[in-house]
């Protein structure tokens, strides 16, 4: 196989000009942030490039540099410190002064890895238009760039590639004089089970191409068969970044399912987190909370079996853990749902945050030490004990001046006795209740 130098086939095929991008035309329609950067437009916007590992962004950064009028800079978060970020702000400003009509244009790789401080720095100079930036990031900008830095510029999200875009540009590498210059053949099939390999990941993609292209020629033939890909590449890598968005993506999708009463997809994103190596004390505290927070009063048992879950992740540990896991998961996904629970405790924090609060009853207060009679603490409480089932006369339970209404159960599953218990407790209170319970038996 001729090879034109010896770079990796991926490093070879990066797109060259903003057309050669595969995937991304939402991006790059006439007159957008993009083909103004390229095309060195006065006023150009900033730009957070935000995407996953290899859907364009580096070569979208180098295309600009390639093609652009303005000055281009570039630095990467991983190793610029704050002196090369005020650095290439004052080459800017000189570079502005002495030549007006030409800006700077500067690309700063893995911009979420800047520290608060770091970004701060770039806002005067982003405002001012001394710079237009580019800054590319794999994590969501929400969580990851300043809010002030963010408002100064535009989103422009790259997708991850469809498989049939990684076909496409595998079938462009085979072809290409800068790729395999037709030195094999790559069936339709085997370009796809490559695609389907990569995630999306057409560097990935490009370097198994090189490997198995290697395999097929050593062997004497020119076409790419599936046993060569199946060789190479035996099983498709996840892309999952564990402090990323793929992260919280992951896990949404994960917590939605349960929610949403579909074990099978709560079960394939269960098994997305474990293969992805996230911590399974993680995943049992996130069925934890969904044990109460979509089901709660609904099924009590909910909470049981996701604490045994979270018991067995702690004494046994993976991978036989995996099938506590997956029991709870199952539990809260076949389980009666209500959301009662959490709304109650939230309406809850609602007033305390809102100093809805009052003060403590007289009655309520603490009795048990020396003076505390004097003060009235105590007076006229009713010990709930001291009358039939338990349940006394109506009294004020809550603080003066506050209405409380937080919790509402539903008629699902076991909340509807909560419901009904609820409903007997209040009859009981107001002297209604005409129903005798047998003995031992509570009056609900």
């Amino acid at each position: 196989m001729t090879v034109p130098n010896q770079q990796p086939l991926a490093a070879r095929m990066r797109p060259r000009t903003l057309a050669e991008l595969v995937g991304q035309g939402h991006a790059l329609y006439p007159g957008s942030p993009l083909h103004q950067l390229v095309s060195g437009a006065i006023g150009v916007p900033s730009v957070l490039l935000w995407a996953p590992p290899a859907t364009g962004k580096t070569s979208t950064a180098r295309i600009i540099a390639e093609t652009t009028a303005k000055r281009f800079v570039e630095l990467s978060a991983t190793s610029a410190g704050v002196k090369d970020v005020r650095a290439a702000v004052g080459d800017a400003e000189k570079a502005l002064a002495q030549t007006p009509a030409v800006g700077t244009v500067l690309f700063i790789d893995e911009i979420h890895r800047f520290s608060k401080a770091q970004q701060d720095i770039l806002l005067p100079a982003v405002e001012s238009g001394t710079v237009s930036l580019i800054g590319a990031t794999t994590e969501n900008p929400s969580f990851s760039v300043n809010p002030a830095l963010r408002s100064r510029a535009v989103l422009v999200r790259l997708e991850p590639l469809s498989r049939e875009s990684v076909a496409a540009i595998l079938d462009n590498a085979v072809t290409s004089p800068r790729g395999l210059d037709n030195a094999v053949e790559l069936p339709r099939e085997s370009a796809l089970v490559i695609a389907d390999t990569a995630s999306g990941d057409a560097r990935q993609a490009l370097t198994v191409l090189e490997l198995v292209a290697g395999v097929a020629l050593a062997d004497g033939r020119r076409q790419v068969l599936l046993c060569d890909v199946e060789a190479v590449a035996p099983t498709a890598l996840l892309r999952y970044d564990r402090d990323g968005d793929q992260h919280y993506d992951i896990v949404s999708a994960f917590v939605k399912a349960m929610r949403g009463s579909d074990p099978d997809a709560a079960l394939h994103w269960l098994a997305r987190l474990i293969a992805s190596g996230e911590d399974p004390r993680f995943i049992a505290r996130r069925i934890l909370v969904h044990a109460s927070e979509d089901v709660g009063m609904a099924d009590p048992t909910a909470m049981l079996v996701a604490h045994a879950a979270s018991y067995a992740v702690a004494t046994i540990g993976l991978p036989e853990a995996r099938i506590n896991l997956a029991q709870a998961v199952i539990h809260i996904c076949t389980a009666r749902k209500s959301n009662s629970v959490l709304a109650a405790i939230d309406a809850a924090m609602a007033d305390v945050a809102a100093s809805r609060t009052g003060p403590v009853p007289p009655h309520l207060r603490d009795a048990h030490y020396p003076g505390a009679a004097a003060l009235g603490h105590g007076r006229g409480y009713l010990y709930p004990h001291d009358h039939p089932y338990g349940v006394g006369p109506a009294q004020q339970y809550g603080p003066d001046g506050i209405d409380l209404n937080y919790y509402v159960p539903t008629g699902h599953g076991s909340e509807a006795a909560a419901a009904h218990t609820l409903a007997v407790i209040e009859s009981l209170r107001a002297g209604h209740h005409t129903t005798t319970p047998s003995p031992g038996e509570h009056p609900a």
